[in-house]
C-alpha cells in the first residue's frame, strides 16, 4: 500500500518556509475588502483625512480632532496609500501599514526569544539541537508559530489597526530590555526607542503597560548589575524625548487651539480607575480563556514547569510583564478584545518557554484538539463557499442568502485554487510530520493560518458585502442626485444625527457625502437630515419628510433615514 512521503520541512518551520507561512498569515485578506466596520473604517478614515489636507500632527476623524489616535500608525499608513495607491484601491493600500508592523512584530518577538532562550530552559529529546544557537532558533521560531496561532491576533492583525504598531513597539522594547544584559548600549536604545514608539502608536496605553518594568527590572540581580543599570538609563534617556516630542509639537506649532488639551483630556480619561473591577472578574475570565489561546495556557505551563527558575531572564521579564499589564487591564480598562492585546506580547514570549516541554499526553491531546479543530472548521468552510455557488445543499445556501440578502455568489478560479492547494498541504503536514516536540505548535499555527486563508478566500465577497457600506452609499449617493434634480438645485449640506464614525467616513469615502453633526451651529440651516436609528417604522419628525431609508444587507439594527426639510 502507497504510502504519503514525508513532509518536507522540518518542525519547527524555520527559514524559508518560516517565512512562507509568516507571509501567507499577514497578507491574507489584508486587501481585496471595503473598509469594514468598525475600527477598520475608522482607522482608515483618519488617515484618508491626513491623505486629503488634513493636520498631520493632530489625526482627524471626519474633519474634527480626534486626540485618542497618536499619529505613528497613520503616518505610516498614510505614506502606504502615497507608495501604492496606484497599485492598490486607497483603502488596501493603507492597510499595508498593519502588516508592515505586523511583520514587525514577529521579527521583534523572535529576536526576543533567542535572546532569551539558553537551552536550560528549552532542553528537548530533539538530539538536532546540540548547540546554543540551534536552541536559540528553535525557541524564537516557537515563538512565532504561537504569535501567529492566537485567536484575539487574527482579526487585528488584518485591520486597518493602529494597535497592531503598538504590540510591534512592545516587542521591541522587550527585546531592548533583553538585550542590555549582554549589549548595554545596543539594548538600551532599542528598549527606549520601543517605548518612545510605542507611546507614539499607542499613547497613554504603551507607558502604563512598559514604564512598569524600567522600575521592577533592577530588583532582579540581573539587571542590577552595572552594565544593566546603564542599559535601563539609556532606555530612559531615549524614551523620554520620543514620548515628549509629539505633546511639544502640538504645543509649539498650535498654541491657540485646544488641541493639545483635548489630547490631555483623553489620556487621562484612559487612565480612569474601574472601581468595579472585581465584578469585571469572570469577563475578563471568559475573554482571555478564547482570546489569548494558545498562549495564556502555554504561559501557565511554563511558570510551573520553572517555577523554581523564575528569577531567570527569560521567565522573568515576560512574567513582570504579563502580570503588570494584566492588573493595568483589570484595574483601568474594561473587558474588550482590543484592549487586552497588550497583554499578547509577554503571554506569547513566556509561552515559548513552555510549549516544547508539554508532558507527552497534554502534547497529544493539544495536537489532536488543534488537528482535529481546523479540519473540521476547513470542512465546514468549503461546504459553505460550495453552497454559495451551487446552491448544494440548500438549506445551507439559504441560510447564507437569509443572512445576507441580496447577495451573488460567482465562482473565482484563483480564490479556489489557492484554497485547495493549502488544504491539501495541511492534509499533508497533519498526516506526514514527525513526532516532535513542537509538532502541537506547529500545526495550530498552521491550523489557525489555513483557517484564516480559507474565509478570506472562500467566503471574502460574502463577508465583505455584509460588511460594507459601499451599497447604502450608493443607493443614498442617487437619492441626492434625484432629489437635486427633481428641485433643481442641488443641497447646500446636509446634517448627520446620531451617525456613527464607521458611517461617516464611509459615506464620504465611497460617494463624497459629507455630514455635519446635527448638534452644531452649521447643522441647523441644513435643508436635509441623515439619521440612524435602529427602529424599522419611525413616524418622520414634525416639519420633516422621509425620502430615503437605507441599510447594510442583513442588517436589522442599523438603519439610516435621509429627510428633507418642509418649506
Amino acid at each position: 500500500m502507497a504510502t504519503l512521503p514525508r513532509f518536507p520541512v522540518a518542525l519547527p518551520f524555520r527559514g524559508v518556509a518560516l517565512a512562507i507561512l509568516c507571509a501567507v498569515y499577514l497578507l491574507a485578506g489584508l486587501t481585496g475588502h471595503d473598509p469594514w466596520k468598525n475600527d477598520d473604517a475608522i482607522h482608515f478614515g483618519i488617515t484618508y483625512g491626513l491623505l486629503n489636507g488634513g493636520d498631520w500632527r493632530m489625526p482627524q476623524l471626519a474633519g474634527h480632532p480626534y486626540p485618542e489616535a497618536p499619529p505613528l500608525y497613520y503616518w505610516v499608513a498614510a505614506a502606504c496609500g502615497r507608495l501604492f495607491g496606484w497599485l492598490l484601491p486607497l483603502h488596501d493600500a493603507v492597510r499595508l501599514a498593519t502588516g508592515l508592523f505586523g511583520a514587525l512584530l514577529l521579527g521583534f518577538l523572535a529576536f526576543a526569544s533567542r535572546i532569551l532562550s539558553p537551552p536550560s530552559l528549552s532542553r528537548t529529546r530533539d538530539l538536532s539541537l546540540s548547540s546554543p544557537s540551534a536552541h536559540g532558533a528553535a525557541g524564537s521560531n516557537t515563538t512565532v508559530l504561537i504569535a501567529i496561532g492566537s485567536i484575539g491576533l487574527l482579526v487585528p492583525i488584518h485591520d486597518t489597526q493602529p494597535l497592531i504598531a503598538l504590540l510591534a513597539a512592545s516587542a521591541a522594547a522587550y527585546a531592548g530590555f533583553a538585550l542590555l544584559l549582554q549589549r548595554p548600549l545596543a539594548g538600551g536604545l532599542l528598549a527606549g526607542c520601543g517605548i518612545g514608539m510605542g507611546f507614539l502608536a499607542g499613547g497613554v496605553t504603551a507607558l502604563i503597560t512598559l514604564t512598569p518594568l524600567l522600575f521592577l527590572l533592577p530588583l532582579s540581580r540581573h539587571w542590577r548589575s552595572a552594565a544593566g543599570l546603564r542599559g535601563l538609563g539609556i532606555a530612559v534617556a531615549v524614551a523620554v524625548p520620543l514620548c515628549a516630542s509629539w505633546p511639544l509639537l502640538l504645543a509649539w506649532q498650535a498654541p491657540d487651539t485646544h488641541t493639545l488639551g483635548a489630547w490631555w483630556s483623553n489620556a487621562a480619561g484612559a487612565v480612569r480607575y474601574q472601581s468595579g473591577w472585581r465584578h469585571a472578574l469572570p469577563d475578563y475570565a471568559e475573554l482571555l480563556a478564547w482570546f489569548a489561546w494558545p498562549a495564556l495556557p502555554l504561559a501557565a505551563w511554563a511558570v510551573w514547569l520553572h517555577r523554581r527558575r523564575l528569577n531567570q531572564p527569560a521567565l522573568l521579564l515576560p512574567l513582570l510583564g504579563a502580570v503588570t499589564t494584566l492588573l493595568t487591564l483589570l484595574l483601568l480598562h474594561e473587558p474588550r478584545p482590543n484592549q487586552a492585546l497588550p497583554l499578547l506580547v509577554p503571554l506569547i514570549l513566556l509561552a515559548a518557554n513552555g510549549a516544547n516541554r508539554l508532558q507527552r499526553g497534554a502534547a497529544n491531546a493539544f495536537d489532536w484538539f488543534g488537528m482535529m479543530t481546523f479540519t473540521i472548521v476547513a470542512g465546514l468552510v468549503w461546504l459553505g463557499g460550495i453552497a454559495m455557488i451551487s446552491g448544494v445543499p440548500p438549506q445551507i445556501a439559504h441560510n447564507f442568502a437569509k443572512l445576507e440578502p441580496g447577495f451573488v455568489a460567482h465562482f473565482s478560479t484563483l480564490s479556489y485554487a489557492i484554497a485547495a492547494l493549502l488544504s491539501m498541504a495541511w492534509l499533508w503536514l497533519i498526516f506526514t510530520s514527525p513526532r516532535s516536540p513542537w509538532r502541537a505548535t506547529t500545526h495550530w499555527a498552521a491550523g489557525a493560518t489555513l483557517m484564516w486563508v480559507l474565509l478570506m478566500t472562500l467566503w471574502l465577497p460574502w463577508i465583505d458585502y455584509g460588511k460594507s457600506y459601499r451599497g447604502v452609499a450608493a443607493s443614498l449617493r442617487h437619492a441626492l442626485l434625484t432629489t437635486a434634480q427633481d428641485d433643481g438645485h442641488p443641497y447646500p449640506c446636509i446634517a448627520g444625527r446620531d451617525i456613527g464614525d464607521a458611517q461617516r467616513v464611509s459615506l464620504q469615502y465611497f460617494a463624497g457625502i459629507v455630514t455635519l453633526h446635527a448638534e452644531t451651529p452649521a447643522a441647523s440651516a441644513c435643508p436635509l437630515l441623515l439619521e440612524q436609528d435602529s427602529a424599522q417604522d419611525k413616524t418622520p419628525h414634525p416639519g420633516w419628510r422621509k425620502i430615503w431609508e437605507g441599510h447594510r444587507p442583513g442588517d436589522r439594527s442599523e438603519r439610516l433615514r435621509l429627510y428633507r426639510r418642509e418649506n
